[in-house]
């Protein structure tokens, strides 16, 4: 059976729910909340996520730990933030039509800046592992 991104609505998931040109044209991507307050992120791999060999392409799965470092801080931001630090490492590669998910954990908070750490993958097999260092922005 192949999911669908209605399927993800269903099953509790959602987006940011506001305008993000780029997001909204490479994605959409999906957050959730779990029972234990952890996030979840996914979204369904479909051709337009390929690059040449047919695999998800590289840029693709660095925008979506983007996203999935924010989904990720969430309950730590009180506005906005920018993304100051990213790393990533590629373990496999990502397949076409499949639900790729991303889970992590905020590593450390202070006033200004949020470590983030997470991985994606599809079921047990982990595409890649990321890290990032989130700025909030201070309201003047």
């Amino acid at each position: 059976m192949t999911l669908s991104n209605k399927d993800l609505e269903n099953q509790g998931f959602r987006t940011w729910g506001s305008e993000d040109p780029f997001e909204d044209t490479i994605g959409p991507f999906y957050f959730r909340q779990e029972s234990d307050g952890s996030c979840r992120c996914a979204f369904i791999s479909e051709r337009k996520h390929l690059n040449g060999g047919g695999m998800l392409h590289g840029g693709l799965l660095m925008s979506f730990a983007d996203f999935a470092l924010f989904a990720i801080a969430r309950d730590h931001l009180d506005g906005m933030a920018v993304t100051v630090g990213f790393n990533s490492e590629f373990v496999s590669a990502g397949p076409g039509g499949a639900l790729i998910e991303a889970d992590g954990e905020v590593t450390k908070a202070t006033r200004s800046l949020l470590f983030v750490r997470g991985k994606i993958y599809s079921g047990t097999d982990t595409i890649m592992t990321f890290s990032g260092i989130l700025k909030k922005v201070r309201k003047p």
